[in-house]
């Protein structure tokens, strides 16, 4: 039986964690150490939940299924959970996140140089893409090009910044924002949302079992084994960045005060502490990251579609990869815009789908319980979605009483009654047990 050596098991590892860290892991918690202030520690908790915990768990759930979302959400039927699927792959896809990793690394790296001009972004993004294109053609090659080459010069720099981050603060602790002050852990836990991790774990879920088989192992249960592995390799990873990032970003208050993103703040940081070779540094590193990622989910993408349209996997890779660079040239401002409703929607029925996927064998029939519970989840995610829209205020104002709805959370509360209710049915019900085979 074909079995992966150490030194490969360490690199799926390494490819993992590494196609996680895109632009948004680099970005976010550094913004939110700054505005939390001394309560940064409770606002990473409540960012680590959803940005290393929730990835991690859907990572060993996919392990379990063989790698596939479609098995995942399968008690749903196979058009819902192929809608899912296709919402999931397209918005961590095409639509936000692979243009995002594009627009990230041009206005961090790139645009100090030479302004935010139209045509640099679009010869930057004309040439990314082309680079993205070049490394996707061959996914059998990912564990060599990502987790033997790419991956380790991406962690040694954000090695360098994690210890910088502890060893040379800018400065001492500032005051925290309001929504801070009065909510940092469920701050945190929104944040987290924006990450797109758990979203891309469901994604990269088959990227890392095709890792594995391509280097000849064919055993579900070893696959399963490899996979975990990695996901809890990635996950000490994530939360090592993560950590030393919130330290940076709450000992930035006298260096980047009046910043409005996190990129400013890694900025200025990196200037203060590295001087001229600062700018260069945090470029390569961003682009570094951004580019890794920008292959997961280009490869992942193009493997799911390959599988439900008639095209071949290279051909949409191509179209893939075009359609993201036209989109990244709309700019990070309006891609962020309109990301933040559509993930707010769609996060909740995916934390369910992977949550109830341990406990499914509890119930007679587990389309009794995910459908309507998914469903509550993406009503109240949707009441979450339109309240960060323009939107907001033509809603009743009942939703503002809503049980954590100040949170961003006025799905959970639902979920939770409606998970009960949908247990206590299936329980008097009984019966089809052949729903679990």
């Amino acid at each position: 039986m074909k079995v992966l050596k150490g030194q490969d098991i360490l690199a799926l590892g390494f490819m993992t964690f590494a196609l996680f860290v895109g632009a948004g892991n680099i970005i976010f918690p550094p913004i939110v150490g700054l505005q939390s202030g001394p309560h940064v520690w409770m606002a990473a908790l409540g960012f680590l939940v959803t940005a290393v915990g929730l990835p991690v768990i859907t990572v060993v759930a996919l392990a379990k299924v063989g790698g596939g979302m479609d098995a995942l959400s399968s008690p749903i039927g196979k058009f819902f959970g192929g809608l899912l699927a296709a919402v999931c792959y397209l918005s961590v896809g095409p639509l936000f996140a692979t243009p995002r990793t594009a627009t990230v690394s041009f206005e961090v790296g790139v645009a100090p140089l030479t302004g935010e001009s139209p045509t640099a972004l679009f010869i930057y993004s004309l040439v990314y893409f082309l680079v993205v294109l070049a490394v996707s053609m061959y996914p059998g090659k990912l564990l060599d090009t990502v987790g033997r080459f790419l991956a380790p010069l991406k962690i040694i720099a954000l090695a360098v910044l994690g210890i910088a981050a502890f060893a040379l603060p800018a400065g001492t602790i500032g005051e925290a924002q309001p929504q801070y002050v009065a909510a940092p852990f469920s701050q945190g836990f929104i944040n987290g949302y924006l990450t797109m991790d758990t979203l891309g774990a469901l994604v990269f879920g088959i990227v890392i079992v095709n890792a594995i088989r391509s280097r000849g192992v064919e055993s579900p249960q070893l696959i399963t084994r490899y996979a975990i592995i990695a996901g809890l390799i990635a996950g000490v990873g994530l939360a090592l960045v993560y950590i030393s990032l919130f330290r940076l970003g709450a000992g930035s208050h006298e260096i980047a005060a009046n910043a409005s993103n996190g990129a400013a703040v890694l900025h200025a940081y990196v200037q203060h502490t590295f001087g001229s070779l600062g700018s260069g540094f945090l470029a390569v590193l961003i682009a570094l990251a951004c580019l890794v990622t920008a292959v997961g989910l280009t490869c992942a993408c193009a493997e799911y579609f390959s599988q439900i349209l008639p095209l071949s996997y290279r051909v949409l890779v191509v179209i893939l990869a075009g359609f993201s660079l036209v989109v990244s040239n709309l700019g990070l401002t309006k891609l962020i815009m309109f990301s933040i409703p559509v993930l707010t929607a769609i996060y909740p029925p995916c934390i369910v789908v992977v949550a109830l996927s341990f406990v499914k064998e509890l119930w007679n029939s587990p389309v009794r319980i995910l459908a309507p519970v998914m469903l509550v989840s993406l009503l109240f995610g949707l009441v979450d979605a339109i309240k960060t829209t323009s939107l907001a205020d033509r809603l009743p104002e009942v939703v503002a009483h809503l049980p954590l709805s100040e949170q961003g959370l006025a799905w959970l509360v639902p979920s939770v009654i409606m998970l009960v209710a949908a247990a206590a049915f299936d329980h008097l019900v009984g019966k089809p047990r052949e729903a679990l085979a």
